[in-house]
């Protein structure tokens, strides 16, 4: 079973050295192999985003390491880890991140701006992941035109324009309505399919029927794996 993301021994510490120090990860050992589901669990608090941030490399570790494919990225510059999410992380946000002036197709082809990509290309490319998102009716519409499910499903199909290796969604289900989790859960199983390797972060118990894979966190700790055969 191939390895693709492996942390080693990562701790997260914000306001180091002050007395507001938050520990947010202590001493994280985890595997991630490739063209799995995993889903990363825990109670509010239990540094779950914060994992996510740091295994996207959006976010450095104050110790440890991560790798990619064993390379160590961890020390990296921030221009050669914002390529690594631009060709191989894919980020679905639970607060969506959408830019508020933009219409729907030019959230989604935001993405292909650093990679040179011409206009036409990029409302081609975003108004094809729309269409298959059921979205074809808010193509134009900018953020406040949409429901909260429809802004979702406009962040997944950011994260998707480029067709990443690695999905990573933070409490994806969170405040959308039951047509929009029954779309995402049809999404994540599709890419599985195409041997992609989805991380999901989330309270929804929806996500323990997909998953093969789980961490449990507890105080930023990791506390046990579980695996299982996905259905």
């Amino acid at each position: 079973m191939e390895t693709i993301i492996r942390t080693e021994k990562i701790d997260k510490i914000y306001y180091q050295g002050k007395p507001e120090e938050v520990r947010a990860l202590h001493q994280i050992d985890l595997e991630i192999p490739k063209n799995r589901l995993v889903l990363i669990r825990g109670p509010s608090g239990s540094g779950k985003t914060t994992l996510l941030n740091v295994i996207s490399t959006i976010d450095r570790p104050t110790q440890g390491r991560i790798f990619l494919h064993g390379e160590d990225v961890s020390k990296y510059s921030d221009v050669q880890l914002s390529r690594i999410r631009q060709k191989t992380i894919g980020l679905i946000f639970q607060n969506f991140n959408l830019l508020p002036r933009l219409p729907a197709w030019e959230n989604v082809a935001f993405p292909l701006l650093p990679l040179g990509v011409m206009e036409k290309e990029r409302r081609r490319r975003s108004m094809e992941m729309l269409i298959q998102l059921k979205l074809e009716k808010r193509i134009d519409h900018p953020p406040e035109q949409m429901s909260g499910g429809e802004q979702q499903r406009v962040s997944i199909a950011r994260a998707l324009i480029n067709d990443p290796e690695i999905v990573i969604a933070d409490e994806p289900t969170s405040n959308i309505d039951a047509e929009s989790i029954k779309i995402l859960l049809d999404i994540l199983m599709d890419l599985k399919s195409r041997e992609k390797t989805i991380i999901v972060s989330s309270h929804d118990p929806v996500f323990l029927d997909f998953s093969e894979i789980t961490f449990l966190l507890k105080d930023g700790r990791h506390m046990n794996t579980e695996y299982r055969e996905s259905k």
